[in-house]
């Protein structure tokens, strides 16, 4: 085959021969015929890399500023301190927005490779983190990528960290439906064990988020990728003073009607909290303090727990 075009899906791909960067390509006809698809060679690397990581999540949305980061950051706080038996890892999939270093208070340390790849970075003891935000010569530095180099940068954190033995590995992805999406799912999609790789959606209530979210269900579906539920974020701000507000009125009753009409598992809301934000920007560990938002959190993850079965130890 030639090389590739820019922003080419990859053989092996749902919409290989068939995508509008396909058009004009020498190797359409053969990318696109079911009896000549070719396996992405990366895949298996990826399968080696990962074979004791038990379960995957993705955390997506439709919609950007929805707080995917600030949810993967409660969660992987949450569980690590909950399980301290269990170990648990997150990947910074968001190659152009970088943010779990922050968040989870690890800026500016240094990656370490050794003969068996990438060692990710210790959170906690049993915590740890990939990020492209590690190997940034500096934390304002752009990334300006198209679509393949940013896909060969996932699949290098896919087979090429150390991952080790982990529970569950939590990836926080950018918006949308393209390619960092169909590239991951590729990747991590397990025939052996198809339900190893779920998703975790989260959106807030005003209908512009939950018209992007909607596509992100209908994504997961067309891929056949099991759904947790729905997290509603930023629900409703609650004042100092005990007042509630809604800052994103939920017009069309928010994402509980959407999950209703959907036929998808709603989880639960996380109010708009300045001690998140707070904690978040100081890479704080907000979960080992009792307030509505981690009464809520608890609720949440209560009910992601027992459909991860964390509970199982090695």
């Amino acid at each position: 085959m030639e090389a590739e075009p820019e922003n080419c899906p990859g053989v092996g791909t749902e919409n290989a021969g068939k995508s509008s960067a396909c058009a004009g390509c020498p190797n359409q006809a053969l990318c696109s015929d079911p009896n000549t698809k070719l396996e992405d060679p990366g895949k298996a690397l990826v399968a080696e890399s990962m074979r004791e990581v038990k379960q995957k999540l993705l955390i997506l949305s439709g919609k950007g500023g929805v707080g995917k980061s600030t949810v993967t950051t409660l969660l992987s706080r949450y569980l690590s301190r909950k399980y301290p038996e269990h170990n648990f890892g997150v990947l910074d999939v968001d190659i152009c927005g970088p943010s779990q270093p922050r968040l989870l208070g690890v800026e500016g340390e240094n990656v370490h490779q050794s003969g068996s790849g990438w060692s990710p970075v210790g959170v906690d003891d049993n915590l740890c983190l990939m990020s492209i935000g590690f190997l940034l010569g500096s934390q304002d530095d752009a990334i300006i990528w198209r679509g393949p180099k940013k896909n060969g940068m996932i699949r290098q954190f896919l087979s090429e960290v150390d991952w080790g033995k982990l529970d569950l590995l939590l990836l926080d992805t950018p918006p949308g439906t393209s390619d960092e999406h169909l590239s991951i799912v590729l990747y991590l999609r397990n025939n052996e064990a198809p339900d190893s790789l779920k998703a975790l959606i989260v959106t807030t209530p005003q209908e512009a988020s939950l018209l992007d979210v909607r596509k992100e269900i209908n994504f997961c579906k067309k891929q056949n990728l099991p759904i947790l539920g729905v997290v509603e974020n930023m629900s409703a701000f609650r004042c100092s003073c005990g007042e509630t507000s809604e800052i994103f009125p939920a017009k069309t009753g928010g994402a509980a009607a959407m999950c209703a009409e959907m036929n998808v598992p709603y989880l639960g809301a996380l109010p708009l909290d300045p001690e998140v934000t707070k904690a978040c920007d100081l890479g704080e560990d907000l979960t080992n303090i009792k307030n509505s938002t981690t009464d809520a959190l608890v609720s949440i993850c209560q009910k992601i727990i027992g459909t991860l079965e964390i509970e199982e130890v090695y």
